[in-house]
């Protein structure tokens, strides 16, 4: 049995964000994940043929992402300090 899972950013500014992100995490991706970036959507899907092994790649994923958007608010607030 193969499980199938999708998280999709619907927040435009979760949406650019997670974008910029997974391109920066591509090299890295996890054989049982795809991701679908477009103007209007982001969409990640996983897939596996354990719940656990679902479970956990989706959790690194979204710690993934958590980083990211923590290092780019941090970026802007230097940015907008002058820094």
């Amino acid at each position: 049995m193969n499980i199938i899972g999708a998280i999709e950013f619907p927040n435009p500014e979760s949406r650019k964000s997670t974008g910029r992100i997974l391109q920066a995490l591509s090299p890295d991706n996890f054989i049982s994940m795809e991701s679908e970036i477009r103007d209007e959507r982001v969409i990640v899907r996983f897939h596996s043929k354990k719940i656990g092994s679902l479970l956990t790649t989706v959790d690194d994923f979204l710690l993934n992402v958590k980083i990211g958007e923590e290092i780019e608010k941090t970026l802007e607030k230097e940015i907008k300090l002058g820094t």
